[in-house]
């Protein structure tokens, strides 16, 4: 692992700060990370740490907030790039995976905040993500569906669901298995069953 600088600007350290979280979080639960454990990843004193962030809680919230502009950015770069609806849906499943599979740390934050039983910034910056990413979802099967590309009854939520549900199963096994190449191998025969299932008239 890198050595974290010193002396780095406010903005730049703040960043830093929010990466060394995912990268501890892709290591151990999250919920037990302590704030003197990354300020020693950082070469940093507890102090100097909370000058940027004046509580654990808004660390986590800048942490979520880093993982949503990421996903959803690189979500929406691809989908501007496809060319049918279909193409987008599948550009849009191998990014999330690879995603997860670059930064193991993010869903692990994300599953941890989403469990929390108060309702914390980060948490709502999660629910909020996941509105977002729906809505493109969405958004992409009704153009198929316009396009014929599939069922013309589908259920369009239902398949939602089930294609967030195939994400997030493909991460959590990968994770649990400590393993993350299982999701990237696992993609493709799995996105190409969901095709099936959505193109099924009896859906």
């Amino acid at each position: 692992m890198k050595k974290v600088k010193n002396n780095l600007p406010a903005e730049q350290r703040r960043a830093v700060t929010v990466e060394v979280v995912i990268q501890l979080a892709a290591e151990k639960n999250p919920s037990t990370i302590t704030t003197a454990e990354i300020a020693g990843r950082m070469n940093l004193t507890q102090g100097a740490l909370f000058r940027h962030f004046p509580t654990k809680d808004t660390l986590w919230q800048s942490v979520m907030e880093w993982i949503s502009v990421r996903l959803l950015g690189d979500v929406d770069e691809v989908i501007g790039k496809a060319n049918s609806p279909m193409e987008a849906l599948e550009l849009m499943f191998m990014t999330h995976i690879h995603f997860a599979a670059q930064h193991p740390g993010a869903p692990r934050m994300m599953f941890a905040e989403l469990q929390r039983p108060d309702k914390s910034a980060a948490k709502r910056v999660a629910h909020t993500m996941l509105t977002h990413y729906g809505e493109r979802l969405c958004k992409i099967l009704e153009n198929a569906m316009a396009a014929g590309d599939v069922d013309k009854n589908l259920d369009v939520s239902a398949a939602s669901v089930m294609f967030i549900g195939i994400v997030q199963g493909l991460v959590m096994q990968s994770l649990i298995a400590g393993d993350t190449s299982l999701m990237l191998s696992n993609a493709k025969p799995v996105f190409a069953l969901y095709c099936k299932a959505i193109n099924n008239s009896d859906l």
